[in-house]
């Protein structure tokens, strides 16, 4: 699938979601200061409708491409031993950020150490009771359903990636195997991912929109004092994600050169919206369609980012290391604040943990969860950052976009398969 590299007017939509998302900040903090509670109580959940609407819009249109492009780049690249060394490739960058990733939040929540002195009654029970019933499903037995699908309808239906990516791959190599048998099946599939591409340009017109919701929601419920509560918590995270930026554009830079900067610049929408609904899948569509643009090759764009989105989470990866030891600070777990050994192991547990729950809500808070016990963190600390948890979960999920981008342009440049457009 080939996405015509034309002369393009400079698109205005960065420009409409920045300020969406200041009108919703002003609108929420509007309505938190001089509505009742009963009203925001009422107002929140109705308010979040329009970013549930881009949301779920999205959402209908990741399944179908992710398969349609997967199996029409696998086909295309040939031959299992090309499948297998660009798989190699995207692994090896893949596990070298998850590991930079952890270790930096470890070394700089270490440094900053924002659990220190919180206050402990700043905890959300309702939310813990939550994230307890989902962190039991916890499990071997777990990982192997959520990797090794039952049903691709069951997988597109709950828009499971990694499962999809798993029964794509086989497809993929199925139909490059029965030779000219299978080229009308991979024509109509090339089509068809370029209407879904097509689809996403008319979604996308609703993302200042989902944004405007997304924003006024939170700061209607919580109120921009949340903010200052836990300044140093989020400042401290935020730090963290600047030094990870600097690590991973630094990296880029030594495949792409100067064109860095071109990437950065395609890729500000869609980290944009990432930031704003602290949703990765929202920018899923978007990003395949910058990505081919940038020039790097179809068939790399179709196989490596749907496997970066259950395998290369930066931003989440720094979150699990930084959350967990803010906990165990903020109960002074001397066992594992003071015991470097106790923290790398948790930091390796999460590296192996993360890889088989992506997809679910929350899914980061959940992986915390399910591992602070095994390193005697009491996981009703839980509560002490669901509060403020949305906040985080802008940064890393737009973190988790750059991660993504820059992993499928350097395979691209690995493989001189990176145009010049």
């Amino acid at each position: 699938m080939e996405i015509a590299h034309q002369p393009e007017k400079k698109s205005k939509l960065t420009l409409y979601i920045v300020i969406a998302m200041a009108l919703g900040v002003l609108a929420g903090y509007l309505i938190h200061e001089n509505a009742s509670a009963a009203f925001i109580k009422d107002f929140g959940p109705k308010i979040k409708l329009l970013t549930t609407i881009f949301l779920r819009m999205v959402q209908m249109i990741i399944a179908p491409l992710v398969f349609a492009t997967l199996v029409v780049g696998i086909a295309r690249l040939g031959d299992l031993k090309t499948v297998g060394r660009i798989g190699g490739k995207a692994m090896l960058w893949f596990i070298s950020a998850s590991l930079v990733s952890l270790f930096l939040g470890l070394i700089l929540v270490n440094i900053t150490k924002p659990g220190v002195g919180v206050n402990l009654t700043n905890t959300d029970a309702e939310g813990i009771k939550d994230l307890m019933s989902k962190s039991t499903e916890f499990s071997l037995a777990k990982f192997v359903e959520h990797v090794v699908p039952r049903s691709l309808i069951e997988s597109m239906a709950t828009n499971e990636i990694l499962q999809l990516v798993v029964f794509s791959v086989f497809f993929g190599v199925a139909l490059t195997a029965i030779g000219k048998k299978g080229e009308a099946l991979i024509s109509a599939l090339d089509s068809l991912t370029h209407v879904i591409l097509k689809m996403v340009g008319y979604v996308m017109m609703l993302a200042p929109v989902g944004v405007f919701g997304a924003m006024c929601a939170v700061i209607s419920s919580k109120g921009l004092g949340i903010l200052t509560t836990y300044a140093k918590y989020i400042g401290s995270f935020y730090l963290g994600l600047f030094v990870l930026w600097l690590v991973l554009l630094s990296v880029g830079y030594l495949f792409l050169k100067k064109r860095l900067f071109v990437l950065v610049n395609r890729l500000r929408s869609p980290m944009m919206i990432a930031f704003s609904t602290a949703s990765s899948e929202a920018v899923f569509p978007k990003l395949v369609e910058e990505m081919e643009r940038f020039g790097c090759n179809n068939k790399i764009v179709s196989f490596v980012l749907p496997l970066g989105y259950s395998f290369n989470l930066d931003g989440s990866m720094m979150y699990m290391t930084f959350a967990s030891m803010f906990i165990a600070q903020a109960y002074n777990i001397t066992g594992v604040t003071g015991d470097i050994g106790v923290q790398i192991s948790m930091l390796l547990v999460f590296m192996l943990t993360s890889k088989g729950i992506a997809g679910v809500p929350r899914a980061s808070l959940v992986v915390i969860l399910a591992t602070c016990g095994m390193f005697n963190i009491p996981p009703e600390g839980i509560g002490l950052i669901l509060a403020i948890d949305v906040f985080c979960d802008m940064g890393r999920t737009m973190t988790n976009v750059l991660g993504n981008a820059l992993a499928t342009a350097a395979v691209s440049k690995w493989e001189r398969q990176l145009e010049h457009t």
